[in-house]
């Protein structure tokens, strides 16, 4: 009998634990990540990472329609109906709902926002415009406290999470780049505030990348051979780096808010 007890017992325990797992893949295949700036570049492989990770995808895009729309078939062939794009000019704040409207109306939900999309370009303060103010601050933090507001409703709901590409050029000034350098300072100290604002239902994190793709202007302010002379690993980053760090942040940060990781092969520990 006490064995037979004991069987019972065991069995009861396993499909208990069976419906758990059960329940939880059904929850992770529904769970849903917009992206801004997903369409190229590290957002793509952000994109793909979570992706591979069992997430729903929604690729939001400015102008790169064609890159945009090419991911998501790529990532449909693999699940079907588990990505989808929406278009928007972030400067435009009025629309930022609209991008979080089509995410619930594409999956149902909403767990995961990346502020990925930033525009990135020299300043000197001698050639400072306010359009340039505008679109620097717009993209890189003013755009990413707007989509958190109008995302907080669902991430609440969800208990998802928020994670902002910061820039190590947060915390160290990256020659004439003053408004670039202020507008991602502003971004971080935003996670950092909003953490505390959004918790316990609402995680925000943010990464800052160091030396992972150069930029696509002749802008730089020094050459590969520099650079690598100034990074401890002595090797240029992969957009993958950024993405596993963006994968943790969302999957096993649980107890993790408010803090900014670099990624940057300690780039940012050089004097």
């Amino acid at each position: 009998m006490t064995r037979l007890l004991a069987g019972l017992r065991y069995s009861k325990f396993l499909i208990l634990a069976l419906h758990q797992l059960i329940t939880q893949d059904m929850k992770s295949s529904n769970r849903t990540a917009l992206i801004t700036g997903g369409a190229r570049r590290i957002g793509n492989e952000i994109a793909r990472t979570l992706h591979d990770a069992g997430l729903n995808i929604m690729v939001h895009y400015r102008s790169s329609a064609q890159a945009a729309d090419a991911l998501v078939a790529e990532l449909n062939e693999v699940r079907a109906d588990s990505a989808a794009t929406v278009q928007g000019d972030l400067h435009a704040i009025e629309i930022i709902p609209r991008l979080v409207d089509d995410t619930i109306t594409s999956f149902g939900r909403l767990d995961v926002l990346v502020n990925n999309a930033s525009t990135f370009y020299p300043t000197p303060i001698e050639l400072l415009e306010d359009e340039f103010w505008k679109d620097l601050v717009g993209s890189n933090l003013k755009a990413p406290a707007f989509l958190i507001k109008a995302a907080t409703p669902h991430l609440r709901e969800s208990g998802g999470c928020v994670v902002n590409i910061v820039d190590i050029y947060a915390q160290r000034p990256l020659s004439d780049h003053p408004i670039y350098c202020s507008a991602k300072a502003g971004l971080e100290m935003l996670t950092k505030s909003l953490a505390r604002d959004l918790a316990p239902q609402i995680r925000v994190n943010g990464v800052a990348p160091g030396a992972i793709l150069l930029p696509e202007n002749d802008n730089a302010e020094l050459s590969q051979a520099q650079l690598l002379e100034r990074i401890p690993m002595a090797r240029m980053g992969h957009p993958a780096d950024i993405a596993k760090t963006v994968k943790f942040l969302v999957f096993d940060g649980d107890y993790i808010t408010g803090q900014i990781i670099a990624v940057d092969g300690g780039r940012s520990v050089m004097i």
